[in-house]
């Protein structure tokens, strides 16, 4: 039951009605037309712009053509007053007794509460993560594997078709270095001399492991080998071992694909799927032989002073033409991306999100611009930036990990302050701003910690209702059962307070899976924790506004609907940022 969505259709047929009548022209563009909260709660309860995106085509003022749909929403069933400011808003009034009804439909559909349609089936590939299979996961890959999954999760609750998919980066020069590093690792475990890691190889002691288990498979075979026979060899086995770390980094985290691809199968599989990429790609002209002019002002990464084959990328809007062959002969990132984003649309996906971190950001255009090339104009890419991380402890900035090397691995954060507090708070800002995680707040319990606050808030709904069926024996255990109880009684401000924001939290997830923004999902969360925690605090000084009154049953009732309420759409949105809804407090 999606409040807005309702009064958006109450709008368009006072509209209608009104063309019906001869008193407005007909065939209107009603698409512009949205109903929303108003800025000032003090207005109402909702807020219509019709008359201001109207009256042009209407050829009225709006003040006018917003009297004349205040007079017909007044009719609609549950409004109470509508009011006509400034210009040509309408803010609408709904009666007390109409929030009660909201209430009846989260306690029917339970966690499918706020499920939408909005995506309409449609297919989109959501990639993420795609960390290079060199080393355990750190931090900053945290940020954009939380981000990338709960999109992921919020677009399938608002109706999308939805494919997680994580590209394996196999195929570079990185992965021969993983290669030469294991045999490092390798000669260690064979010779028992600990190894000298010079400077461009991986030092980080997780390489330690694979090397054992290469010296037990091939004992000292490859000691005297030239690298041309073990590299392939030792780069496939230490890829799959990262692979296998980095499987087991996402499931603590909380995270499963439906697909990995890998990079390599592109360009080495039974087809050259890249070669195949660029000559289609010339056929039909957005692939030329030429030069590049010398750059003007910042010197741009992949120019040389030769002819090559170049993308036409300044045909989509991007800023210069892009290589898609080395001097050496073999493939550009870029073409490899290409061909990757073709595949995608060959397996039927016109709809592709990419999240990466923030330093892509300029590679975003030319990507953007091969999607359109490849697909001929059907598809569309979005790509999502991740800015930094940056980890303390209680104010002071955290060290490297001694394990990795270099930085801190995703798995002692996790493992230290736990999967939800590390899901919720890498989701407590948006994606694209810096992000501070403090190792020791995250793990406070206090109101000051937001996991905590909004956690706590289920788990004393839960204590609620938990201490209500020992004084009332007889209560229904489904909350559905709820749903016939006496919800017109709920008419303190601070319990309407409750019903109007669980109302709006059907609009709240089409809104954010539009704007691709979880971060919405945990903010809408925090203030729903607020609310409630204050409701509650109210019954401490305000004895008559408990919720169980032990003399009034059916007042208690309705009370306890409305925590179920409160408890199922905490749930609902936990769920959907992949964090668990606990019912106590440890």
């Amino acid at each position: 039951m999606n409040v807005y969505a309702i009064f958006a259709d109450h709008v368009r047929e006072a509209v209608a009605a009104l063309a019906a009548e001869g008193l407005v022209k007909t065939g209107l563009d009603l698409t512009r037309v949205v109903v929303e909260p108003p800025r000032d709660a003090s207005h109402g309860d909702l807020a219509t712009n019709a008359a201001m995106v109207l009256s042009k085509d209407a050829g009225m003022k709006p003040r006018d053509l917003a009297e004349m749909i205040a007079g017909k929403l007044k009719a609609v069933p549950g409004v109470a007053r509508v009011d006509v400011a400034g210009p040509g808003f309408i803010n609408i009034a709904l009666d007390p007794a109409f929030w009660p009804k909201v209430l009846a439909a989260v306690l029917t559909a339970g966690l499918d509460f706020g499920r939408s349609t909005l995506g309409a089936g449609e297919k989109v590939n959501v990639e993420y993560v795609s960390a290079n299979p060199t080393g355990p996961m750190h931090v900053g890959h945290c940020r954009g594997a939380v981000f990338g999954d709960a999109m992921a999760r919020l677009l399938a609750f608002a109706g999308f078709a939805v494919t997680k998919e994580y590209y394996i980066n196999d195929a570079g020069a990185q992965v021969d270095v993983l290669g030469r590093s294991a045999f490092l690792r390798y000669r260690e475990a064979v010779t028992g001399e600990t190894a000298d890691i010079p400077d461009g190889l991986y030092p980080g002691d997780y390489l330690i492991a694979v090397g054992q288990q290469l010296a037990e498979m091939h004992g000292g075979e490859y000691m005297a080998a030239p690298e041309s026979e073990w590299l392939p060899v030792f780069r496939s086995f230490a890829i799959g071992c990262m692979m296998e770390m980095i499987r087991e980094d996402l499931t603590a985290l909380g995270i499963e694909f439906d697909v990995f691809f890998s990079e390599r199968s592109l360009a080495f599989g039974a087809v050259d799927k890249v070669g195949a990429t660029i000559e289609a790609l010339r056929a039909s002209g957005e692939v030329y032989e030429g030069r590049l002019p010398p750059p003007k002002g910042a010197p741009i990464e992949d120019w040389e002073d030769r002819e090559q084959t170049l993308f036409r990328s300044t045909d989509f809007g991007d800023d210069v033409d892009r290589p898609l062959k080395k001097s050496d002969g073999s493939y550009t990132y870029f073409a490899g991306d290409i061909a990757y984003h073709k595949d995608k649309v060959e397996r039927g996906f016109l709809k592709m999100i990419d999240v990466w971190g923030a330093d892509h950001g300029g590679y975003v255009k030319r990507m953007q611009a091969a999607v359109k090339a490849v697909s001929g104009g059907r598809a569309s890419l979005d790509v999502e930036l991740i800015q930094l991380v940056r980890l303390f402890r209680n104010g002071e900035p955290v060290r490297m990990s001694k394990r990795a090397g270099s930085f801190v691995t995703l798995r002692e954060v996790v493992d230290e302050v736990g999967r939800d507090a590390v899901r919720f708070m890498m989701l407590f800002r948006k994606n694209d701003a810096p992000l501070d995680f403090d190792l020791g707040k995250v793990i406070e319990q206090s109101r000051e910690n937001p996991v905590f606050y909004v956690q706590y808030a289920h788990a004393r709904a839960k204590s609620i209702l938990r201490n209500a069926n020992e004084q009332f024996p007889d209560l229904p255990a489904n909350p559905a059962d709820f749903a016939g109880a006496a919800l017109s009684r709920l008419d303190d401000e601070g319990e309407l307070t409750l019903l109007r924001r669980i109302a709006s939290w059907p609009r709240l997830v089409e809104q954010a899976a539009t704007a691709r923004e979880p971060h919405r999902v945990s903010f809408f969360l925090h203030e729903l924790a607020s609310e409630f925690h204050a409701q509650w605090n109210r019954g401490k000084d305000l004895p008559h506004l408990r919720f169980i009154i032990e003399n009034d049953r059916d007042l208690t009732s309705a009370r306890l609907a409305l925590v179920h309420g409160v408890a199922t759409v905490l749930a609902s949105g936990l769920k959907v940022l992949g964090v668990e809804a606990v019912d106590e407090m440890k």
